[in-house]
């Protein structure tokens, strides 16, 4: 008797262990826009290149995408519909962010990156996609979802908030400065503040200035002083610089060669003063 009951607990630690396995198991995640319709559902999943039995499927409704953007966006980027929609895939420790866009036409790749990492996710594979061309600001929300499935765990709220504030900053100023440009400079700003743990607004604005004179960007008031705004949030959330930095160690190299294009540039415009310069010595000499 006491040998059976020993082979039963045997057999029941094995079960309680396999089904510990296989909820720490981790997995693909799409996230779709409550609002497509079968046809857009199926859409999606065919460019996510996964099967509808073969992988978690949740929804994010277009309340879940205002609950974080009202307020930092126009209605019209947000929309009434829920449209767009993400894949997540865990990647292995130390591998990163790793970003691609369908059919977003005002974030950019690199702009989600530097969003989720702020968000907390990490070492993840995201697809944002639409079947049709959208703003692309609400699959942040879906991205985060879809995360938050993979681990188990939530990210913080408040994170997760400025992670949207940071991606529509980020967006606003590359309809002015360019989409790279503004997702560098706001990259570069950020790492900054948390490396050295500034939170006076003085001395965030003190750092925007030189990394926009180091970019070669121009900024209006209004413009430093939104992007104040949302580094004196950043810096007060618990972010780690060194995950920072891998997380965006990818995106990092293709916005490096912004500096190399603002260097190539400078030694243009250096070489036509100098030409410039030349002449009217030249000039001048004529009539002395």
């Amino acid at each position: 008797m006491k040998r059976w009951i020993a082979v039963w607990l045997c057999i029941g630690v094995l079960f309680v262990a396999y089904g510990v396995s296989a909820k720490a198991q981790v997995e693909e995640v799409v996230s779709l826009g409550a609002d497509l319709n079968q046809q857009q559902q199926k859409q999606m999943l065919e460019l996510f290149n996964v099967k509808a039995d073969e992988v978690r499927i949740i929804r994010v409704t277009n309340q879940e995408e205002r609950d974080y953007l009202e307020g930092l966006v126009s209605s019209d980027k947000i929309g009434t519909r829920a449209i767009s929609s993400a894949y997540v895939s865990p990647l292995e420790e130390g591998e990163g962010l790793v970003v691609e866009t369908h059919n977003i036409n005002w974030v950019t790749k690199e702009m989600y990156a530097n969003a989720m990492a702020t968000a907390g996710i990490e070492n993840a594979r995201v697809i944002a996609a639409a079947p049709f061309p959208v703003s692309g600001t609400a699959a942040l929300t879906g991205i985060m979802k879809a995360f938050e499935e993979i681990t188990g765990e939530e990210l913080d709220e408040e994170a997760k908030k400025v992670a949207n504030e940071e991606l529509v900053t980020t967006g606003d100023l590359g309809e002015d400065i360019g989409k790279d440009e503004a997702a560098a400079l706001i990259k570069e700003i950020k790492e900054r503040i948390v490396r050295e743990r500034i939170k006076d607004p003085e001395d965030i604005k003190r750092i925007i200035l030189e990394i926009a004179k180091e970019l070669n960007i121009q900024l209006t008031e209004e413009q430093i002083n939104q992007i104040i705004e949302l580094m004196k949030k950043i810096s007060q959330l618990d972010l780690d610089i060194d995950k920072i930095t891998n997380q965006l160690e990818k995106i990092s190299k293709s916005l490096d060669n912004i500096r190399k294009t603002v260097e190539a540039n400078k030694g243009i415009l250096e070489r036509i003063w100098e030409a410039i310069r030349g002449f009217i010595n030249w000039l001048v000499g004529l009539f002395e």
